[in-house]
């Protein structure tokens, strides 16, 4: 069977010192929240475009609730 980059990616891991591995998952858990962190500017940019276009308007979390529920 083929192995996948991710099955790769662990072998190699695997094969480095433990300090590095340590390294390794401090540096890809700082790219993960970099992504987040982006993502998350990019959802509020987007919610404040759509507000002052005014396709969205504020509402209370009652009005919000009567408009997802049946």
């Amino acid at each position: 069977m083929p192995s996948t980059p991710f099955a790769d990616a662990v072998e190699a891991a695997g094969q480095l010192p433990d300090d590095d591995q340590r390294a390794l998952i401090d540096l890809l858990q700082r790219r993960l929240a970099d992504a987040d962190r982006r993502r998350l500017v990019a959802e509020v940019q987007e919610a404040r475009a759509q507000f002052a276009s005014g396709m969205c308007h504020p509402a209370t979390p009652d009005e919000i609730l009567d408009d997802v529920l049946p």
